[in-house]
């Protein structure tokens, strides 16, 4: 549509109002940051944040096209962790530390490939939730 124009008082040219005016965020520089690598038996996904926890990149297989079953493989971990971790690398990304969670085949995949993309590893971490006795067992079934 068109432009608008913005009358003024005292007889002051109208001044148009266009798009390009809008706000320009700056873009945020992130060096330190976490990754946090959650592995299923289905799907893999992976989110890099700051030292704070805000969510800088984020990557899944089914971001990639990876359907069914193929979601869950050792490639499809590898390829979302490369690409997570280029989409993180825009924002000036140099130091991380892993943090791994779940269990499935492509754990180790997902660790080398953020390993093999160049930034510099401080520690890894396993966060995999582990019960400590959980829920108890349901009674034995009668005869």
């Amino acid at each position: 549509m068109g432009k608008k124009a913005i009358v003024t008082m005292e007889g002051e040219a109208p001044k148009a109002e266009s798009a390009a005016v809008a706000k320009r965020s700056a873009k945020k520089s992130v060096i330190n940051g976490v990754v946090h690598i959650n592995i299923s038996y289905n799907n893999t996904l992976i989110a890099v944040s700051d030292l704070q926890g805000n969510v800088i990149a984020f990557s899944s297989a089914g971001l990639l096209g990876f359907k069914s079953s193929k979601k869950s493989t050792p490639y499809a971990a590898n390829l979302v962790a490369k690409d997570a971790i280029t989409k993180a690398q825009r924002f000036g990304l140099q130091n991380v530390r892993i943090v791994v969670k779940g269990v499935g085949p492509a754990r180790e995949s997902a660790i080398r490939g953020v390993a093999g993309s160049g930034l510099n590893i401080s520690s890894l971490m396993d966060a995999t939730p582990v019960p400590h006795n959980g829920v108890k067992a349901s009674k034995p079934r009668r005869q």
